[in-house]
């Protein structure tokens, strides 16, 4: 275990940006279709291989699906799966959210540790990216959600291709669905109670620095009591991803809708999820890289997810296709 945000001159340092909040777009008219249906809660899609791999909170497993809708299980996970990422060598990474542990499953099918975060984490453990070289940048809630704890702040783990773990950034507020560039020289993470995505210059040895805001969505929240947080947040950051353009997909868990974003807030699209669902989380992929993938659920709540089967896949095209990792 080793810290190496004070190394990388990140951690408490203060940044500063002038902000201009994002302004509406008009509504899209693209349709959506549904992939799969039957979820309890889907999180984390990814293109990997030519077909699709999500991850069911309730139903504890890793599914991979085809184009054609085909799905079978890749991998249950007791402790509950959220982010997906792959090591250079084909292995699988997986959250394991409530045990802390990130596991490794390898070509050969062997399941293992590859990392225990538990020391860093205040809440689940959630969303990962991987680059090229097999490192991976990991994030928590920082507090209990499900349980409407009072929120706060939390770190951003780097876990190395070996296993190696060190804090590369502090005081997150709920680092949530993350991005590589194309030339993996920056790191993307939304920070769902800080209404924002903010950015970060990848270091040689994996570290981040120079952290700045690459888009403030809504004024970030004071922190304090659980209930007076949450109607503070007008934005919600979940899972996002990039397209080839340095532009973002990105959801919004709160406000049923996927934006397509650019850096500084401009909306360049606003999808709205269908009647009675939300959107969570989206990823381009497909045999073209322009299928835009969602997944929907009527609400995150945990208590309302875990014996309901509503959750399901949704996908749409859209013409600039899929950039830098995840």
């Amino acid at each position: 275990m080793h810290d190496c945000a004070a190394e990388a001159g990140v951690g408490s340092e203060k940044f500063h940006l002038k902000i201009s909040f994002m302004r509406g777009a008009a509504l899209s008219n693209r349709q959506f279709e549904t992939l799969h249906s039957g979820g309890g809660f889907f999180e984390s899609p990814r293109w990997h291989d030519g077909r699709w791999f999500v991850s069911d909170f309730y139903h504890h497993e890793v599914i991979s699906i085809t184009e054609a809708g085909v799905s079978q299980v890749e991998l249950a996970v007791a402790g509950q799966p959220s982010g997906i990422g792959w090591l250079p060598d084909g292995s699988m990474l997986t959250v394991s959210m409530k045990d802390h542990l990130l596991l490794r499953k390898g070509p050969d099918g062997e399941v293992s540790v590859h990392a225990d975060l538990s020391s860093y984490c205040g809440g689940p453990l959630n969303d990962l990216v991987v680059d090229s070289k097999g490192n991976a940048w990991v994030g928590d809630f920082g507090f209990d959600l499900m349980s409407f704890q009072d929120p706060s702040s939390t770190n951003l783990v780097l876990v190395r291709p070996d296993g190696e773990t060190c804090v590369v950034a502090q005081d997150m507020l709920f680092p949530n669905g993350m991005v590589i560039t194309n030339d993996e020289r920056s790191l993307i993470v939304g920070e769902t109670l800080g209404c924002r995505y903010s950015a970060f210059d990848i270091a040689d040895d994996g570290t981040l620095i120079n952290r700045r805001i690459f888009a403030q969505l809504a004024p970030t929240p004071t922190l304090g009591a659980f209930t007076e947080v949450l109607p503070q947040i007008t934005f919600a950051p979940d899972g996002c991803c990039m397209d080839a353009d340095g532009n973002l997909w990105v959801a919004d868990a709160l406000g049923n809708r996927l934006l397509h974003l650019a850096e500084g807030g401009h909306i360049i699209e606003e999808l709205k999820a269908p009647d009675g669902l939300g959107f969570f989380a989206c990823m381009l992929g497909g045999s073209d890289g322009r299928t835009l993938l969602a997944c929907a659920a009527p609400d995150f709540i945990e208590a309302s997810r875990l014996l309901a089967d509503e959750a399901v896949l949704l996908r749409t095209q859209v013409e600039v296709p899929h950039g830098g990792r995840p």
